[in-house]
């Protein structure tokens, strides 16, 4: 029989692991999280668009 034991401080660390996890999850997809009980649709952010180069199809050569 192999009894599986954690101390406090051990616990205790995972734990707190564990909560910032789940906390830094939910502050990273806060927005998206609110639209979609909202219904609305999220607002893209900087972060989620490439900045593609201009067409230079105006210019002659």
């Amino acid at each position: 029989m192999i009894l599986a034991y954690i101390d406090p401080g051990s616990g205790s660390i995972l734990f707190q692991v564990l909560l910032a996890s789940v906390v830094g999850g939910i502050a990273v997809f806060w927005t998206r999280i609110k639209a979609f009980f909202t219904g609305r649709k999220a607002k893209p952010t900087s972060s989620d668009h490439t900045d593609a180069p201009a067409d230079d199809s105006t210019k002659s050569d």
